[in-house]
């Protein structure tokens, strides 16, 4: 049955339709947002997927370009790939929705929100965000929302929800917020240097429109929701789990307090094989075999109750550490001879080598999106080999993780980096990850401001990274331990994983993944203490110890710069038909040229006097010749009636026989050669453009 439900969000209408279309979908719900419209569903497998320790949860978020009236770029016409930008909604989505599901589900989920629609004043993720959550909440699948998401932005020292377009373009912060009625479940935020208190306002702010969406979805699950279906529940033998803790647990704390990582995981695979071989013994090899899943289910509980015993009873952490202690830090730069800048930071076992990369603006990374960014002039990647983590696997470039991870570095940097007239230049850094045991986008956040610094890139300030996680107590949710500085086993066994980027002014990007269904305000508070004194420690007393200020000069091996400002009636004649004067100038002088719309032209050349000389043709040819001034220039054709000079720039003008000298001449020839050099005063420019000059009259300023 068709049902619509409106209610209003940010001051504009928020209208959730269903029962019109995807029938055979689990849940389906239709958004419209103003114009902004993204339909939603969500499907589930009868049966659960064998094989498998978790829950294979699936999310979509799928750019259409007919959604903003274009034709997709590629040679197909059609969408290829999911965008950068897609995929970090998909994760966007995926985080609050995560945690809702029951903990024993194996069935698979897909959820789909697919936009059909975009009024740029209203943001098509927030409407997919909604949506997903609303579309669980009808369906029969298991879900113990719902959840509701908003953005914010802080536009004239005022907090504002769902900022539109013209906001956006003013706006210093773009946070997303993600929630139940009661936590916050997902933060996202790209800042300039926000304050905590402003930081924590905004999320505050954000809670409430949260709330109310909340309240509005659980109404239209009240009213059409579905039951929720029976499944097969994947809890671990109680039997199992008991015996093994009985035998095993004094040996498993003592073993996962290994401080070094591969000591551990070898601890670890050997305590595995000796309970194995203790069912074995006990029960037999049949036996043993039929309950191997629930061994291994039982170990990670054993493992996992361990490790968060150790932290919230006895204040303890797996490596030794204080609760607020930073592992050993270290870093380096100038590593890479030829490259324009590197660095490579470690924190523990973790180490990202990070390379700056210095280009043309006309580099800059174009972009086939809905949205109206076009173009990136930053551009910040991410790399995770398997064997960062001792593993051997072949690489197959970069997946969801390695996306989201990049695009959180670049959030971080994106506000420090200087203005192209500033520094006219397309920036790449690729961070590449050599060992991992937790926190590598925040080592990537160092060493890239690191290498941005060794390439010359005059920064605003550094930026540092950290992240903080968390253990609650599962009988009493005000009982926690926050930790600083999380390591892999930590963030594996912990609750949240709350990463936070920013220079000693303020906040500039954070991103929190949550795996309980929630945070308190108190909670977010002390993180972002923790994460700003952490911040200030590892800026001053480890990165700016190794290089303060960026570099004065650039890299030999990267492009330097001669810019110039031409009339923009000029660029034409600059480019010349089909290319003719750009290529000429490019052949003769191998340097590379952009010219702006404005009339703004950088010369890129590795040779000063290469750039010095493209830059004196592209001023000949932009600047505008003077009715009696004086110029030098080159004989280039000889006629009987006088003698045409190249003054540069495509310009060339005529010296009548009566106008080279005070003496009779008989022949051009006479006084004149083609390639000669001479000084001509410009005597008129006709209508036509035609110009005419005068050598005689340079004689009597001669004399």
């Amino acid at each position: 049955m068709f049902k619509t439900f409106e209610t209003n969000l940010a001051g504009r209408k928020l209208i959730l339709e269903t029962g019109k279309m995807a029938g055979l979908a689990n849940g389906s719900v239709l958004v419209r947002y103003g114009d902004t419209v993204v339909i939603v569903n969500v499907t589930a497998s009868k049966e659960p997927r064998d094989g498998i320790d978790f829950f294979p949860l699936s999310v979509d978020y799928e750019e259409k370009l007919y959604s903003v009236g274009k034709i997709p770029g590629s040679y197909q016409k059609r969408e290829g790939k999911p965008a950068d930008k897609a995929i970090l909604t998909s994760r966007a989505i995926d985080r609050p929705l995560r945690p809702l599901f029951p903990k024993d589900f194996r069935n698979d989920v897909c959820v789909v929100a697919t936009v059909l629609s975009v009024e740029p004043d209203n943001s098509p993720e927030v409407a997919a965000m909604i949506g997903a959550s609303a579309a669980l909440s009808i369906s029969d699948i298991p879900f113990g929302g719902p959840t509701a998401a908003v953005n914010v932005g802080y536009v004239d020292d005022m907090i504002v929800i769902n900022p539109t377009l013209e906001e956006r373009e003013k706006t210093r912060l773009t946070l997303t917020v993600a929630g139940t009625k009661d936590k916050i479940a997902m933060i996202e935020a790209g800042a300039d240097e926000i304050p905590d208190d402003i930081m924590l306002a905004a999320i505050k702010a954000a809670h409430i429109e949260i709330q109310k969406i909340c309240d509005f979805i659980s109404g239209i699950k009240a009213e059409i929701g579905k039951p929720k279906f029976e499944y097969k529940s994947f809890e671990v033998d109680h039997d199992v789990y008991e015996e093994i803790a009985l035998n095993f647990t004094d040996r498993m704390h003592e073993d996962v307090q290994a401080v070094d990582k591969e000591v551990r995981d070898e601890k670890m695979d050997i305590l595995a094989k000796d309970v194995e071989q203790y069912f074995i013994d006990k029960y037999g090899e049949e036996e043993t075999e039929a309950k191997k899943s629930d061994i291994a289910e039982s170990l990670y509980k054993l493992e996992k109750k361990a490790v968060r015993k150790m932290i919230l009873e006895e204040k303890k952490r797996p490596d030794g550490r204080k609760i607020d202690e930073i592992r050993p830090l270290s870093c380096e730069v100038g590593l890479l001879p030829r490259v324009h800048g590197s660095a490579l930071f470690t924190r523990g076992q973790t180490q990202v080598l990070s390379i700056a990369t210095l280009g043309m603006v006309s580099e800059e990374q174009s972009l086939d999106g809905i949205d109206e960014e076009e173009t990136k002039r930053y551009m910040h990647h991410y790399n995770f080999p398997s064997y960062s983590v001792g593993e051997a696997r072949p690489s197959r470039g970069p997946g969801r993780r390695e996306i989201g991870h990049g695009a959180l570095a670049e959030k971080a940097l994106v506000p420090v980096i200087p203005s192209q007239d500033e520094f006219p230049y397309a920036i790449r850094v690729v961070s590449e990850v050599l060992s991992s045991n937790g926190s590598t986008s925040q080592a990537s956040i160092c060493g890239s401001t690191l290498a941005l610094m060794d390439a010359g890139v005059p920064i605003k300030r550094p930026v540092a990274g950290i992240s903080t996680g968390l253990v609650t107590d599962e009988n009493d949710p005000n009982k926690y331990i926050m930790l600083t500085d999380i390591q892999g086993l930590e963030d594996f066994f912990g609750d949240m994983d709350f990463k936070v980027g920013g220079t000693k002014e303020g906040i500039t990007a954070i991103q929190v993944d949550i795996k309980i269904d929630g945070l308190s305000y108190d909670i977010i508070k002390e993180a972002f203490e923790r994460t700003r004194e952490a911040r200030k420690y590892i800026l001053e007393e480890v990165m700016l110890k190794q290089i303060d200020t960026p570099r004065k000069h650039i890299s030999k091996y990267a492009p330097s710069i001669i810019n110039t400002q031409i009339n923009v009636d000029k660029i034409k004649d600059v480019i010349g038909p089909g290319g003719k004067m750009i290529n000429k100038i490019i052949s003769e002088t191998g340097v590379k040229i952009d010219i702006q719309e404005d009339g703004r032209v950088f010369i890129y050349s590795s040779d000063e006097q290469n750039g010095k000389k493209a830059l004196k043709m592209v001023e000949d040819i932009g600047k505008d010749l003077e009715i009696g001034e004086i110029y030098e220039g080159i004989v280039s054709k000889i006629m009987p009636f006088g003698a045409f000079v190249d003054l540069g720039g495509a310009k060339e003008g005529l010296v009548h026989i009566s106008k080279i000298s005070h003496k009779r001449i008989e022949k051009v020839e006479d006084i004149l050669k083609v390639g000669q050099k001479v000084k001509v005063k410009v005597s008129e420019i006709d209508e036509q453009g035609r110009i005419n000059l005068n050598m005689k009259d340079l004689e009597e300023v001669e004399e």
